[in-house]
């Protein structure tokens, strides 16, 4: 997978980080909401992460509206999960070096920025 910061546009954080990372220019950035991601990158994203749930933000307010910490999802319902919509994604996501950095976490985005940065 090329090297990528999946995003979304209209989130602060995502946005506070983008400037924190100074991505390279070779870093391709993708607005998770104006291009979705597709079937190929979720299962990229999945051998990288090491499982869909990794990917998985509980914190979407989809995940609260649809009452899913009541259901006990299983991998496949995590993928179709992400498929189907952007706020599922657990954000920002950067691939870079083949190694994948999820979450907007303090210690993620400053081992993130070493990777980028070294």
């Amino acid at each position: 997978m090329k090297d990528t910061f999946f995003y979304l546009s209209t989130c602060d954080t995502c946005q506070r980080i983008l400037g924190e990372l100074d991505l390279p220019e070779d870093v391709r950035l993708q607005d998770i909401k104006s291009e979705p991601l597709n079937s190929d990158q979720v299962e990229a994203l999945m051998k990288l992460a090491g499982s869909f749930e990794a990917l998985f933000s509980k914190r979407a307010r989809l995940y609260k509206e649809r009452n899913l910490k009541a259901k006990n999802l299983a991998e496949s319902d995590f993928r179709d999960l992400l498929l189907e919509h952007y706020t599922f994604l657990k954000r920002p996501v950067l691939v870079h070096n083949g190694q994948i950095f999820i979450g907007n976490a303090k210690n993620t985005v400053a081992l993130a920025r070493q990777s980028l940065h070294p």
